[in-house]
């Protein structure tokens, strides 16, 4: 079963190339359909997945305060749930991102009861300076789940809008 995840793998990452200018951050991928995106906060890994079977795996950054389900704009926690991806951002300051529909009606309501907005504008992104931030770095952003800009390239190819996305703890 192992071996057989590999040759996916593999075969998933050779699929992957860049059909225009050789410095373009747009690549294409003619790959298995991602068909869900896995993060798992605590292990700092994130999974595309085609019917069960991870096809990549991530190394990632979360919030500056990544324990426990994001409740409140501001508190640096990265939300915990089951969203899709609803937009993508060519332009992102962060290289390339990949909008998540959080906040949900529930997320919402939980905010509300604490009297405070739940923010929103999570996104799968790359790195905003690539020199300063990399693997290894500590948890940094403001919610949102970030790689490098070369894997968030792959990423984007890779994962189409409506893809549904689960974040566990």
């Amino acid at each position: 079963m192992h071996r057989r995840n590999f040759f996916t793998a593999a075969a998933a990452t050779g699929l992957l190339s860049a059909c225009s200018p050789r410095n373009s951050k747009f690549k294409t991928y003619n790959g298995p359909e991602i068909t869900g995106i896995v993060v798992n906060k605590e292990e700092r890994k994130m999974f595309l997945v085609n019917n069960g079977r991870a096809l990549k795996t991530y190394d990632i950054e979360l919030g500056f305060e990544p324990t426990g389900d994001k409740k409140v704009e501001g508190d640096g926690k990265t939300p915990e749930g089951t969203y899709f991806i609803d937009r993508r951002n060519p332009n992102s300051k962060f290289h390339l991102s990949l909008g998540i529909s959080y906040p949900n009606a529930e997320d919402i309501a939980e905010a509300r009861a604490l009297g405070q907005s739940p923010g929103g504008d999570i996104f799968i992104h790359g790195q905003q300076n690539p020199f300063k931030r990399g693997r290894g770095d500590d948890d940094w952003t403001w919610g949102c789940i970030s790689v490098t800009n070369r894997e968030m390239e792959d990423i984007y190819a890779m994962v189409r809008t409506g893809t549904l996305i689960t974040i566990n703890p």
